[in-house]
């Protein structure tokens, strides 16, 4: 590790990166062939080497809004990748469920990457309030933090006041998880006027961050960095604290499609997120996220040379993220499918006091309290979130084929 940089890997020329990571994803795309029964197929038309983004552009995607489809036809992956005991070492599952693997690689997710830029260093104290229940948040976290030569405090989600009292007692020197959580346990400590002095540090993910948030941080002493990452690729991009724009990771190679297509779309448009992972133990390969972003022009001026990214500009599709998990249109079909007095109904997602809120407001002829708490626990069970019900009348939802409605400003 350098003084201001992860690795060598970060100031590289551009077409140094270029070569070497065409040369990576020609190696990459020979060992899914080999070890992949879903890529050994789906490729199996591709003879020649794929070396090139002109070469690569030309392959099929693996859309992520069919994953969970293809994994119940062959679980547990879908057979887009080969690994498997003792190399294995969890899955995780998703909402959705989706599942998706860790092997014994040292940090499989590249999370060390951010951490570093967001100003982790060895030896470091660090408070993760990312989830260690089944999904892979606070593993990702984790590894990254112990690649780096830190020390974790695995304090998950929820017990604001335990987390209050932790951070008081063990002075972590910074904080990892979503930016509301990082609000509430500030504000918690100050109601109980306690000293959280020793954060000064942050990274965040998982939701939008406001400016006023981040600026109101750094006034009582706390640096907060954010990054994009997801539970199948890992750490895509993140901030650097030049804070203009996110800088692309260097174990993937990101495209930029017009929705609905696998086609590559000029720097500066706005259009789907296409990742291809040069991580061999979980070869995504044109894996279409859903999320939607745009190149910017020109390097950082911390020194970092990989191609950046404006973050996250919304969804291509009607997934969106909520409170750090992702709720998809197939789960509000299925909240309503088993309330068959519910006509029509569509959840609204906002934002109030920098924390989301998401209400499902329905359309039914009977309205009563008790359904009103039936639906808001199966709103639990199925996206593991808590949400609010509100009735209207019949015919005054919109008729425009929304099942959610991000109305959350991402500017």
């Amino acid at each position: 590790m350098h003084d201001n940089h992860f690795d060598h890997l970060e100031t590289r020329g551009s077409k140094e990166r270029e070569s070497e990571q065409m040369q990576q994803l020609g190696r990459q795309i020979e060992h899914a062939r080999k070890t992949a029964p879903a890529y050994r197929e789906l490729l199996c038309e591709f003879d020649q080497p794929i070396d090139s983004r002109e070469k690569l552009a030309k392959l099929p995607l693996t859309r992520k809004c069919e994953l969970r489809e293809k994994q119940q036809q062959r679980l547990p992956f879908a057979g887009l990748t080969g690994i498997g005991s003792p190399d294995l070492t969890h899955i995780f599952v998703s909402p959705g469920p989706i599942y998706e693997p860790a092997s014994n690689r040292t940090d499989f997710w590249s999370f060390g990457r951010t951490l570093f830029a967001a100003g982790f260093r060895r030896g470091d104290l660090l408070h993760n309030c990312f989830s260690y229940h089944f999904t892979p948040a606070g593993a990702m976290v984790e590894s990254g933090a112990h690649a780096l030569g830190c020390t974790v405090i695995p304090a998950g989600t929820g017990n604001t006041e335990l987390q209050v009292a932790t951070i008081n007692s063990l002075r972590p020197v910074g904080y990892v998880g979503t930016p509301s959580f990082l609000k509430i346990i500030l504000d918690k400590g100050d109601e109980l006027k306690t000293d959280l002095s020793s954060l000064k540090k942050a990274l965040v993910s998982g939701e939008y961050l406001p400016p006023s948030l981040r600026d109101a941080w750094r006034e009582r002493g706390i640096d907060c960095l954010q990054c994009y990452a997801t539970a199948d690729l890992g750490l895509i991009a993140y901030e650097s604290p030049a804070r203009e724009g996110m800088i692309v990771d260097e174990r993937i190679i990101l495209e930029i499609v017009r929705p609905g297509t696998g086609d590559p779309l000029p720097a500066g448009e706005v259009g789907e997120l296409v990742i291809t992972s040069l991580n061999p133990d979980y070869p995504l390969i044109r894996f279409a996220t859903g999320d939607l972003s745009a190149v910017m022009p020109g390097n950082s001026p911390c020194g970092r040379t990989n191609m950046r990214i404006r973050g996250w500009l919304g969804r291509a599709d009607q997934t969106t993220k909520i409170r750090g998990l992702f709720v998809h249109p197939s789960q509000v079909a299925e909240i309503l499918h088993r309330h068959p007095g519910i006509r029509k109904g569509r959840l609204v997602v906002s934002r109030e006091n920098d924390l989301d809120r998401m209400v499902l407001q329905c359309e039914t002829a009977e309205i009563s309290d008790g359904l009103n708490k039936a639906l808001a626990e199966t709103i639990r069970d199925i996206c593991k979130l808590r949400g609010e019900v509100v009735f209207v009348g019949q015919g005054e939802l919109p008729n425009d084929g929304k099942v959610i409605d991000d109305q959350r400003s991402v500017a």
